[in-house]
Parts: C-alpha cells; structure tokens; sequence
C-alpha cells in the first residue's frame, strides 16, 4: 500500500504540476529542476508527517506519567521514585524512545545521572485513547494483593508466582527476599499495601522480573527505582549494535545493502567490537543455568544488545529474554501444524509433533548460536586477516549448535570459550583490553 502511495505521489509531481503551454515556455533543464525541487518538498513533507504520526501513536509518556502519579496520590501505588516523579519534578521525561505503543520507554535525568524510564500502558479499548480509559484500565494492574494480606501470605505469593516462572530452584528463597527488601521502600522492615501492589505489578513484567534476578550480573543495567509499574533504570550509551537504524516508513526506500554498509562505516573499531563481543559472550554464560535457571534469547536483535562508552556490552532491552520454564510451559500441550506453530517470541522454535500434533518443549537452536548468527555480520568486517578465517570457522561451527544435540551443553561450552579466547588473545595487552 506504501508502494502504491508513493508512486502515485510521484505521478502527480511529474505530470500535474505544470501545464504544457508553460512547460513549452521555459527551459527544459529548468522545468526538470522545478520538478526535482518539488518532488524534493513533497517526499520531506512525507517524510516529516509520517515522523509526526509515528511520534503520537507511539509517544505516550504524559498519559503514563498522569496515571502513575495519579495512583500515587490517591496512596494506590508507592515507590522509591514517586516523590521525585510527582512532587519534586526532578525526574522527568525527556526524549521518547519507544518502539510500541504499550510500552513508553524515555530517556531522562536523574540525580544529575542519565536514565531511561519505562512504563507500560494498555491499549485503550476503545478508539479515543483518552487518558480516563487508560487509567481505569490499569487499577486492574493492582488488584493484587488485597487489602489484610498478611507478610506470610505476601511471600507466599511471591514464591508461587516466582516458581510458575522460573522453576523450582533452591535460590527462591533469596530471590524472594530481594524483592521484599526492594518493596519495602522507607526501609522500615514492612511493606505496605501499596509497596506490596506495585512491586506485584511490576513483577508481571518480564524485564523487571529479569532485572532484579540478574541485578548482580555485568551486562544487565542496573534497576534504579520505581513508582507503581513504572521503573527507572541505567542508561546504556549505545541501546544497539548499530547507530543507524531506518525507520521502519522508510526501510522500503533505503536498500538494505546501503543501511549495511552505512552501519559497517559508522561502527566502532575492530578491536571495540570485539572488546563488545566479549561481553555478549559474558551475558549468555551468566543466563545459561544460572542460579535462578536458565534464559533464552527469544528476539536475538542487534537493537537488544548496547554497550556503553567504554564499549562494555549492556544488554539494552531485556523484554525478549524469557526464562527456560516459562517458554517450556508456553509450548506444553500446543497445538501444531508445522514447527513455526510452536514459536515463543520471535525466535524461540520448537520442533511439531506431526503424529500428535502437539509441540515439543525443547527449543531447537540455542542462544550462542543465534548470538553466533549476528555475530557474522558485526564481527567479520574489517577483522584482522591473520584472524578472519580462524573467526570465520569458528562462527561457522558455532551457528549449527543445536539444543537437540547430545551432549549441547560440553560442546556449547567448548565453542563459547574457544570464541572468548580467540578475541581475547587478539585484543590483550593493547589499549582495548
């Protein structure tokens, strides 16, 4: 339909704008000039409408900031970010991120330290988007727990709902005593009601609940705090692997060769990226049986992966990372025709029982090898050459990993590490390492 629209604009510009008697008065190389200058006006007009539309349908950080704050005075939802958020003004939104309408991502300031604030709303349901159904539809978010819920029962709660989750590890317990401690937010050994709904709500998201697992962990941002379901956390200098990023009204325009090699000129140094590429290797080791289970990788996208100014890998946007037994528990019992029935996210594919129809559980390709599969693209250009076609065998090997395989974890493990090595011989004792 885009298509379709452009070339009828095109067809105007060409053929409308001019009479012939005029166009047989002046010069032909001047009519072609007018044409292209005008061409030129309407294709920025485009270009700056769509911006404009883009911008208000996925820019909705006032409704977001008016809920919250309107939960917090009303003593609904509590936080260690709701004075600064509603009263001081001294965290603010600044500049909209967001790639989805129900999911308000900002960058900002606080405590003279840059942030990004994320908040999620629901899809009015219906068309006028008005901030009054907003708002009505979110007191659903915090329903939970009710009023005379004892600390007992809360932990209780929080057990349950962090085993449904993650599985049955033997570090539950401290898991459930890190988000008692984050809740209680004037640090007085009880958590209120409204420290007890928020952090509930919260929970429900997957990037929160990652978040504060893997608070300890390098290459996650650090949680900073929170008001209702809005949270705050780090900001990552780099949010992707790329710095250009064509919109996406714009990406049948711009061939994808040219953003490539656009992208290929504007990266870091070879010795940076592969300085990043560590740190990436790092984060799957540190989600791959860790003390909370394990995490797949379920949109291995380059706008996922940042790292920050001194080029350490930061995993920027955590919502496609889900743990092992939820993604097992999605799959369990699902109906199937072919294998891309039995897909959790974007990339997360199980294989389809064709006799029962039912999907198995396992995912097939493992999160080094879809890691491995971006890596060919950001890591082999501009490699060293005495380097390249070790590299090049040693990603080649690593994309054919399968989770299907016997014995996948001693032969992920070995292509993981001899991938670390490899880059990291290559950039020790310089200014890289």
């Amino acid at each position: 339909m885009m298509h379709r629209g452009l070339r009828r604009l095109v067809h105007l510009v060409l053929f409308c704008p001019l009479s012939k008697g005029l166009q047989s008065r002046l010069p032909v190389l001047k009519v072609k000039y007018l044409l292209l200058a005008w061409l030129g006006i309407l294709v920025a007009s485009w270009v700056l409408y769509m911006q404009y539309a883009s911008y208000s349908e996925l820019c909705r950080g006032h409704v977001c900031h008016m809920v919250i704050c309107d939960h917090y005075r009303s003593g609904i939802v509590s936080g260690s970010s709701c004075k600064a958020l509603c009263e001081e003004r001294t965290l603010t939104l600044q500049r909209c991120m967001s790639t989805s309408s129900t999911h308000q991502v900002y960058s900002g300031v606080w405590k003279e330290r840059p942030v990004v604030i994320k908040c999620g709303l629901e899809e009015p349901l219906k068309g006028d988007g008005a901030p009054d159904s907003v708002l009505r539809q979110e007191m659903t978010l915090y329903d939970k727990p009710t009023r005379g819920t004892s600390m007992d029962e809360f932990r209780e709660m929080l057990h349950s709902f962090l085993k449904s989750n993650l599985g049955e590890q033997p570090s539950l317990t401290t898991l459930v005593g890190r988000v008692i401690t984050l809740a209680d937010v004037n640090k007085d050994g009880k958590v209120s009601l409204a420290e007890a709904k928020s952090v509930w709500a919260l929970l429900q998201i997957n990037e929160f609940l990652l978040m504060v697992a893997l608070q300890e962990k390098e290459h996650t941002p650090k949680l900073l705090g929170f008001c209702g379901d809005l949270y705050v956390t780090e900001r990552v200098s780099h949010s992707s692997l790329y710095r250009l990023e064509v919109p996406s009204y714009l990406q049948a325009l711009v061939p994808e060769a040219l953003s490539s090699s656009m992208n290929q000129w504007l990266a870091p140094a070879w010795p940076r990226r592969a300085r990043i590429t560590i740190g990436l290797l790092e984060f799957i080791e540190e989600v791959f049986h860790g003390a909370y289970g394990s995490f797949l990788m379920c949109d291995a996208s380059p706008r996922h992966v940042g790292y920050n100014f001194k080029y350490d890998c930061k995993m920027a946007d955590l919502r496609s990372v889900a743990s092992e037994t939820a993604v097992r528990e999605f799959l369990r019992g699902r109906h199937c025709e072919t294998n891309a029935d039995c897909t959790f996210g974007s990339d997360c594919t199980a294989t389809c029982d064709r006799l029962v129809k039912q999907c198995n559980t396992e995912v097939v390709q493992p999160n080094l090898a879809k890691v491995c599969v971006l890596l060919q693209d950001y890591l082999l250009f501009g490699a060293p050459q005495d380097l390249r076609t070790d590299l090049e065998k040693q990603l080649s090997t690593c994309v054919t990993l399968s989770s299907l395989a016997s014995q996948m974890e001693v032969h992920h493990s070995l292509v993981l590490n001899n991938l670390k090595t490899l880059l990291w011989k290559t950039i020790s004792n310089t200014q890289y390492s």
